[in-house]
């Protein structure tokens, strides 16, 4: 089925490489479909401290709460979990002689950074994500008043 230049497979998001040049900045392109890594302390995300929802800077896709964000001390937003396992997928990723886990979008398929298993309870991982493939959601101030 397609939709406005998009392909909707069991709500999944397929693209030309051409048309996420399009939609996406030159540094988004590269991070979230070439897989590249933004400089550590550069991502406006990464100071970010408002309530909200993290979402995919490609698709949408809401992929983690602010509530599980933490201080990693590395550089880039890190939170211990995601909203939802289904949310995103986890990869092999042997490059630069290295072995890691990659976190892709479950729904578009873009890169969003890595996971490590050096995180802080209830689970133990950090999810350490590039902010230049993250969206921000702000939590309104009605919505915290009604929790």
């Amino acid at each position: 089925m397609h939709k406005g230049g998009l392909q909707l497979a069991q709500n999944k998001i397929e693209k030309s490489e051409e048309e996420w040049k399009k939609i996406l900045t030159p540094e988004q392109y590269h991070v979230l479909r070439q897989k590249g890594t933004e400089k550590p302390f550069s991502g406006n995300l990464y100071y970010n401290k408002e309530k909200g929802v993290y979402t995919c800077a490609a698709c949408g896709q809401e992929l983690f709460s602010s509530d599980t964000k933490f201080e990693s001390g590395t550089g880039w937003p890190s939170f211990y979990d995601a909203i939802s396992s289904d949310k995103v997928r986890l990869k092999e990723d042997n490059s630069y002689f290295m072995h890691r886990i990659e976190v892709v979008c479950s729904r578009c398929g873009s890169h969003l950074g890595h996971v490590f298993e050096d995180g802080p309870v209830p689970t133990g991982k950090r999810y350490c994500i590039n902010s230049v493939s993250l969206g921000f959601e702000k939590e309104e101030e009605a919505e915290r008043e009604e929790k």
